[in-house]
């Protein structure tokens, strides 16, 4: 995979060309170093965590550090609002700031962010909708995608028809999950509802929702004929498995990580966290993570997962993590 292999099928989709596996958005999530990692163990990208525009234009220090790009290549910035004046002056300090692509979020369901009349909320008007996405367009050079849902919910599944205002205005790529709103996380995403998108546009869509493995990732792709996908939950834990979706997809083996590779892994991206936020403030941003990293290497009793979750220490959440993936009670699969 070249580099430049995710900008190449924004800017035209080349016959032929290999679907994507894109490490998706996740608010609290996708911190830098989740992202450094997960595009060196070959994610085709990675995209930061949702930053609230207002916050970033007002130089809030939390929104800066969601952000942050460094070492990441392509630095996609995605941008969630409800006024067209922020939106645009974020994108801008975004770009200036080093980000390559910026993505809006038109699909968070989360009630503080809808409550706002952001995210997923944007949908229920396309007319203020398209306005954020003007502003956007016009006030930077570099590519912008925007993610979405189906729509509000299943009277409003008007995402083909935000899709086609996107593409008249400018923009160079799509997200869809395959719910709406009110769905939230439940039930099974529609990947073939998708289509109706990737058949409304000439953009590149990317599907989202659902997929874990390469045989979801091809299931998804059959069924929405999108240039991609895109794995959110499914990467928690294991930030490896995105880019091995993206391998197999290439029709290429996955790169194998010993299991104390992984535990490298897991230890890098908690010392990242310490690194980035300080102790006090890492060490609670890195719990979701140490959680998802515990199940993931099945090396701990009860007992040590909970110290593993509750301990201020980092010389002790570091040897349990490598403990995590030591000697395993069973096999774990490459996919896993």
């Amino acid at each position: 995979m070249s580099d430049d292999h995710y900008l190449s099928a924004l800017r035209s989709r080349r016959p032929g060309a290999a679907p994507l596996a894109l490490l998706a958005p996740l608010s609290g999530v996708t911190d830098l170093h989740m992202r450094r990692i997960a595009r060196r163990l070959g994610a085709s990208a990675v995209v930061s965590e949702m930053v609230a525009a207002a916050e970033f234009a007002r130089g809030a220090s939390e929104a800066r550090l969601r952000a942050e790009g460094s070492g990441v290549d392509v630095h996609i910035v995605q941008l969630a609002g409800c006024q067209p004046e922020p939106m645009a002056e974020a994108a801008r300090l975004a770009v200036g700031s080093g980000a390559q692509v910026v993505d809006i979020n038109m699909g968070c369901p989360a009630k503080v962010v809808t409550g706002g009349a952001s995210g997923s909320a944007l949908m229920r008007d396309l007319d203020h909708a398209s306005r954020l996405l003007e502003a956007v367009r016009g006030a930077v050079s570099v590519p912008v995608t925007l993610k979405m849902r189906l729509g509000w919910d299943h009277q409003s599944l008007n995402a083909a028809d935000l899709a086609r205002r996107a593409e008249g205005i400018g923009l160079d790529g799509l997200t869809v999950h395959g719910r709406t709103r009110q769905q939230f996380y439940k039930g099974q995403a529609d990947w073939a509802a998708i289509r109706a998108v990737v058949e409304a546009v000439r953009l590149p869509v990317i599907a989202n929702g659902d997929v874990g493995d390469l045989a979801q990732a091809q299931a998804c792709l059959a069924a929405s004929g999108a240039a991609g996908v895109m794995i959110g939950r499914a990467a928690v834990g294991r930030p490896w498995r995105v880019g091995a979706v993206a391998a197999g997809l290439r029709g290429e083996a996955p790169r194998g990580l010993t299991r104390a590779e992984r535990g490298s892994v897991a230890v890098e991206h908690y010392d990242g966290l310490i690194a980035l936020y300080g102790v006090a403030m890492g060490v609670r941003h890195a719990r979701k993570h140490l959680a998802a990293y515990a199940e993931a290497g099945g090396g701990l009793d009860a007992a040590d997962r909970t110290r593993l979750l509750t301990t201020t220490d980092p010389s002790t959440a570091r040897a349990l993590l490598r403990a995590a993936f030591g000697a395993p009670a069973r096999a774990i699969p490459e996919a896993a």
